[in-house]
């Protein structure tokens, strides 16, 4: 089996758990290939039954099984681009904080290696949305599994966004800037601004103000099959637009449009392990401090 470990940050504090699924998955006789940077920050302090090779591209990597992602939901948000289309199961461990897309423990990695070997797990599928327009701000990385945001550009001044859903036009925000999320994004920036909670198979986008200037407005869910169009307005000639974790200047005078991509992400969820849980554990619903 082959398997591709990517991650970015590492400190010396993480070293027994990183140790321990390297030497779980040599014990298994895995083909690991890591991720270049992460692997110059691991050498001088794990122990390699054998060098692993490594990649810095996406063309590095070929006919790969799985792709481990070690670290937190933004460290697997940004080893997408490197599965892409290829509809590759990702794993995401989590030695970061809150988690949602990294469900897994670093106490649970032993179970998790075992549950991969013996095929005792489910594919969670995942939508992402895609920015049709413009088309070379972000090149083949115009995609994003979380959100599309747009906000000032270091700026006190506001920023005016026109929306369009399917032609028709939805409204006008005045404020910081605005969300587009999907089901995986809305527990992301979205949850932060008042968005609402989306299933992951819900089949709907977020739009959601940041801080609007219009105390009546309020986030919206609609179709993910809508094609949304924005246009923007302001005293700056520039606005920020990011995808993810990308993020790009963006001139006032550019159309964006958004559409549903045309490919998803499948997430690997252990048994027992499903949406409804996770939330009520990260977000610790149900629990009474009092108590």
């Amino acid at each position: 089996m082959k398997i591709v470990i990517f991650g970015k940050q590492f400190e010396p504090k993480e070293s027994y758990y990183v140790q321990q699924l390297f030497d779980e998955l040599y014990q298994r006789g895995a083909q690991i290939c890591v991720y270049k940077s992460y692997f110059d920050r691991l050498k001088d302090h794990i122990r390699f039954a054998e060098k692993p090779s490594v990649f810095s591209m996406s063309q590095d990597i070929e006919n790969l099984d799985f792709l481990f992602s070690i670290g937190g939901d933004g460290t697997l948000l940004d080893a997408i681009p490197y599965v892409h289309d290829l509809g590759v199961p990702i794993l995401g461990i989590n030695l970061g904080r809150l988690g949602f897309l990294s469900s897994v423990s670093k106490l649970e990695m032993k179970k998790a290696i075992d549950c991969i070997y013996s095929k005792n797990y489910s594919l969670d599928q995942r939508t992402l949305l895609k920015l049709e327009k413009p088309d070379d701000l972000f090149g083949e990385l115009n995609f994003a599994l979380n959100d599309m945001t747009i906000y000032r550009n270091n700026d006190t001044s506001l920023v005016t966004v026109h929306v369009y859903v399917n032609g028709l036009f939805l409204n006008t925000y005045w404020g910081d800037g605005l969300i587009i999320a999907t089901p995986t994004g809305s527990t992301a920036y979205s949850m932060s601004v008042g968005g609402p909670i989306l299933t992951p198979g819900s089949e709907n986008f977020v739009i959601a103000p940041i801080a609007s200037h219009n105390l009546t407005v309020r986030p919206i869910v609609i179709q993910d099959s809508s094609e949304i169009r924005i246009k923007i307005e302001g005293r700056e000639e520039k606005y920020l637009l990011s995808l993810d974790s990308r993020q790009r200047q963006i001139n006032k005078t550019e159309e964006i449009i958004i559409k549903k991509c045309d490919f998803r992400i499948n997430l690997v969820q252990m048994p027992g392990q499903n949406f409804f849980s996770t939330i009520r554990e990260k977000l610790l619903w149900g629990v009474d401090s009092r108590n």
